[in-house]
Order: structure tokens, then C-alpha cells, then sequence
């Protein structure tokens, strides 16, 4: 066979890249009109609760079509002229470790700038603070620039893992992976107070703990119900919105998380997400698992010099490690959380609405004491938390969480697992699912016999 010459190969590597760059430019193009027909301009106009909750926040909803433009022609203008293609994998490796370097300088000068404005014993806390935010606004300036860049590298960081796993078509991932770093924002959580169930969710613009404060109270009080507003860690749009990490590992975690809703889009576990809030909640954890499988697959493959991340877990939470001697067991969060939810369905069950509430409010306390810093514990926080059943907690006994785990521990990998779950919609389905693949589990070897 007769050798084609480098001129030849140049040009064909360059017709590839561009080939990726105009399939990825048609993808996101064609979910974006999706999604701006799902989302809409941010107003809903149905005459039900949520019409009234629309009233109430419409000074603050979030605009989803401008966002979606913005950023679609940004990651648009990128891939066409973007040099990332162009880059060795140790120097993209360079990259993004610098980057969440400067990131953490970052967010360690802002944490020092606010607790300057919040000493009550500072007089002139914009003075004081003056080396600091100079020093915040030029690395700021840096990272703006470096973050397209950055993007496009752990975008092509997950997609590789993904094909590797068993999600590429022609070694292409489908949807391309794509995702956005900026200010997610808020979302206001609405639950009936003498259950827990999410009746309406609307997203909103980053709201300070004041405003999200005077929101709830006037939701809840003109409404009857139970209100929350609680940041978010990404929205699967399409690029997906990704708040500002604190870490690489949670960069890549939301990243996979955002791309599985993506991906379940096409099967019955996406597309019924909004039919049944049992849906919702597997959606959610199947796409939590997820999210995290994949991240410890990349930093394994990128990044091994940096320590793996480690999740909590419903199958590691069987026999909790013991305290010191005489001091009895230690706090644990998440089962404590559970625990809770658990009291709290029981009284909501016999209308002790008031004693719930009235429970609540005194194990936030406790909660707080020992670190944990909830703003608000009532029927709307257990109502979102309780939809992402990566661990214990929130979910209380709903046996979602633990059965999306153990049938992630019984596949054969990722992949298989995920087409089993993209089918499933109904905790039935999903607890029929764990029977038959507990059932096909090789029984333990015995051992030798006498």
C-alpha cells in the first residue's frame, strides 16, 4: 500500500476536526430548540399553584432563552476558532490544574474579603479589603479568559472516558458532551405543608440569603404552603449551566450528571421525568451515580497524581465506624437526615402538621450544633433534596436511592447498567429490576469440602 504523504495526513486530521465541530455545532443547536420550546421566556401561564408562585417571584424569574442564546453562540464561536484541538494531553492536563489553582486563590480572597465586611469591629471594611479585591479582579481576568479553553478540555476529557465506557457511536458521543461555567441560578422549591411533594419549582436569579428569605416568607404566607429557595449545581440545558466549582472532580461530576439527563432524553426515564415524582427521583439518582462513576474514571485517567474523590454510600452504610471509647457513636449527617424524614412523614400522615413543622426547626438546630449549616429545614427542602438519593438522608426510607446503587454494584459496568435504568420509571419497576439481578448474582463459591 502505497504511504500517504504528511501534507495528506494534515489535511485529513483537519477535515476531521472540523467534521466533529460542525456535528457538535448541529446537536446543540437542535437540543437548544428543544429546550427554549420545554422552558419557554421564564413566565408560565397555566391558572393552577404554580401560576400564582409565578406571580409572586416574577420580578426575579430566570431568563432561560437569553441565557440559552448567549451561550450557544459562545460555545459556537469557540469550536470554530478554538485551539484546544491543537493542544497534547499533557499540556491540556497543565491547563486545567492551573486554572482550578488560580480558581481556589479565587474563592480563598473572597472568603477573606466577606468575613472583612462582616467584622463588626471594621470601620472601613472596602479599605481593608482594597489589596484583596484587586488581587481577586486580576485573577478573575485571567480565568475568564482561560475558561472557554478549559471548558472545551474537560469536555473532551469526559467524552473520551464516555466512549470508552460504552457510550460512543463512531467514537462520538451522542449528545456531545457540552457544559458552561457561570452563575446557575436559584431555584424556589414549593411543597403542600401537609406532605412532602414537589408541587412547583421555579428557577430564579442568583438571590442573596436576604432576598431568598423575604421570597419564601411571601410565598408561603399568601399560598399556604411550605417555600425553600436553594442554590443549584447545574441545570441541564443545553450547553449545560454549571455553577462555579469548587474543585475539578465536582467540574467533571456536574458535567457527567448534566450530560446523563441529556443522554436519558431519548428514553422513558427522561421522557416521562416530568409524568410521576417517583420519575423524577430515580432521574436524578441515577444521574448522581452517574455523575460520580464518571469522575472517578477521569481524574483515574487525567489526573492520577490528584486523590480520587470519595462518595458516601448506601451499601457502606450498614455498620458505621464506632466512636472513641466512652464517647458513643459519632454524629452521622445523613442517617440523622433520614431519621428525620422519616419522623416527618409519620406525623404528616396523622395531620400533625404543626408538630412536624415544629420538629423540624428543632433538629435544624441540632444539625447546626454539630456543623451542619441548614438555613431552613421544612416540607420544601426534604421535597428537593429528597429527589437526589445519592446517600443517606433526605430520602429517608424511600428505597430508591439504595436499590439505583446496589443495581449499579450488580452490572456488568457502566454501560450495561445505564440501559437498564434508562427504562425504568416506577419504583416497582426499579424494585422488579434489583430481584432479577440480585437472582442472576453467581452464587459465593463455598470453598473446598472435607
Amino acid at each position: 500500500m502505497r504511504a500517504i504523504p504528511p501534507p495528506l495526513v494534515t489535511l485529513a486530521r483537519q477535515i476531521r476536526r472540523i467534521l466533529r465541530r460542525l456535528w457538535r455545532f448541529v446537536w446543540r443547536t437542535a437540543l437548544t430548540i428543544a429546550l427554549i420550546f420545554t422552558l419557554g421566556d421564564g413566565v408560565t401561564r397555566d391558572v393552577s399553584l404554580r401560576d400564582r408562585a409565578v406571580t409572586l417571584a416574577q420580578d426575579v424569574l430566570f431568563d432561560y432563552v437569553s441565557w440559552e442564546i448567549g451561550a450557544l453562540w459562545a460555545k459556537t464561536r469557540h469550536e470554530l476558532l478554538g485551539v484546544h484541538p491543537y493542544l497534547d494531553e499533557e499540556a491540556r492536563r497543565r491547563l486545567v490544574l492551573d486554572y482550578f489553582d488560580r480558581l481556589q486563590q479565587v474563592q480563598a480572597l473572597e472568603r477573606a474579603i466577606d468575613a472583612t465586611y462582616a467584622d463588626p469591629n471594621e470601620r472601613d471594611p472596602a479599605g481593608a479589603s482594597a489589596p484583596q479585591t484587586a488581587e481577586r479582579d486580576r485573577l478573575r481576568a485571567g480565568l475568564a479568559a482561560d475558561q472557554p479553553l478549559v471548558e472545551s478540555v474537560i469536555e473532551g476529557q469526559v467524552a473520551t472516558v464516555l466512549v470508552e465506557a460504552g457510550f460512543g457511536t463512531l467514537g462520538q458521543v451522542l449528545p456531545p458532551v457540552s457544559m458552561h461555567i457561570t452563575e446557575v441560578p436559584t431555584l424556589l422549591v414549593i411543597s403542600p405543608r401537609d406532605r412532602i411533594e414537589l408541587a412547583v419549582d421555579l428557577s430564579l436569579e442568583p438571590l442573596s440569603i436576604p432576598e431568598r428569605e423575604a421570597l419564601e416568607e411571601r410565598v408561603s404566607r399568601a399560598l399556604g404552603v411550605s417555600a425553600l429557595v436553594v442554590p443549584l449545581g447545574g441545570v441541564s440545558l443545553y450547553p449545560s449551566m454549571i455553577v462555579e466549582p469548587r474543585t475539578l472532580a465536582r467540574a467533571v461530576e456536574v458535567t457527567a450528571h448534566e450530560w446523563a439527563h441529556h443522554y436519558l432524553m431519548f428514553f422513558p426515564l427522561g421522557l416521562e421525568y416530568t409524568m410521576r415524582p417517583e420519575t423524577r427521583i430515580i432521574n436524578e439518582t441515577v444521574a448522581t451515580f452517574f455523575g460520580r462513576a464518571v469522575a472517578q474514571r477521569v481524574l483515574a485517567r487525567y489526573y492520577p497524581d490528584l486523590l480520587p474523590p470519595q462518595y458516601p454510600s448506601f451499601l457502606a452504610a450498614e455498620s458505621p465506624a464506632p466512636g472513641d471509647a466512652g464517647s458513643g457513636p459519632p454524629f452521622d449527617f445523613g442517617r440523622e437526615l433520614s431519621a428525620t424524614r422519616a419522623a416527618v412523614d409519620a406525623m404528616l400522615a396523622y395531620g400533625q402538621i404543626a408538630a412536624a413543622e415544629q420538629y423540624m426547626e428543632a433538629r435544624r438546630r441540632e444539625f447546626v450544633a454539630h456543623g451542619y449549616t441548614i438555613r431552613k429545614l421544612n416540607q420544601a427542602y426534604f421535597a428537593f433534596y429528597g429527589g437526589y438519593q445519592g446517600e443517606p438522608g433526605a430520602g429517608g426510607e424511600d428505597p430508591i436511592g439504595p436499590a439505583v446503587e446496589e443495581l449499579l454494584a450488580l452490572s456488568a459496568d457502566l454501560d450495561d447498567w445505564m440501559r437498564t435504568m434508562r427504562g425504568i420509571t416506577t419504583r416497582a419497576e426499579l424494585l422488579r429490576a434489583l430481584d432479577t439481578a440480585r437472582a442472576a448474582r453467581p452464587a459465593p463459591d463455598p470453598g473446598p469440602t472435607s
